[in-house]
């Protein structure tokens, strides 16, 4: 007959051995959700940057924090969006990161000299779509072009469509307004 002694050891190990299986069961399940996302996350077009919050401002005045990334993917801006499709001036960084947040897609240009190829192929392209992409000159980028959602951009020195097809169809149509904290 065993003795108590031994009964409360063996209870102790199978309440060791649970609680191992649990926080095995735990870290591996953590492990896999981790590895979805980072998978799910690097095949997505372009690069991550860090949300910058979406405060809205007066006036493109307004004193604000310096935007991330040039240019920018979130942060401060107007309280109105800018018109969808083609423009031939620049668009101000204040009134661009808003039609972001709407769910659109800049696609923007900086050619030190003329360039009305890649301004014709990017205008073409940019016109499939009837709203949530924009085409617009941004001088001083250190690309000739640039695609930007919200949080996310990617820079190419070279019109390479279907790149950027690809870049307007995973993030065009995102709403990005704060719902709860989260954004």
């Amino acid at each position: 007959m065993p003795t108590t002694k031994s009964k409360d050891t063996r209870v102790k190990l199978r309440r060791r051995t649970k609680r191992k299986l649990v926080w095995g069961a735990a870290v591996a399940a953590g492990t896999i959700v981790f590895l979805s996302f980072y998978l799910y996350a690097s095949t997505r077009p372009g690069q991550f940057v860090k949300s910058l919050g979406n405060d809205h401002l007066k006036s493109a005045e307004d004193k604000h924090v310096s935007y991330s990334s040039v240019p920018p993917t979130s942060g401060p801006h107007m309280p109105v969006i800018a018109r969808w499709g083609v423009h031939a001036e620049p668009i101000p960084n204040e009134l661009q990161v808003h039609n972001l947040e709407e769910g659109g897609v800049l696609v923007q240009y900086h050619c030190p000299r003329e360039c009305p190829d890649l301004v014709a192929k990017l205008r073409a392209l940019v016109l499939r779509y009837d709203t949530q992409v924009i085409l617009a000159p941004y001088p001083g980028m250190d690309t000739r072009i640039a695609l930007t959602a919200w949080s996310r951009i990617d820079k190419l020195d070279q019109f390479d469509e279907k790149r950027i097809v690809r870049f307007i169809e995973a993030y065009r149509g995102i709403d990005h307004h704060p719902r709860g904290g989260l954004f």
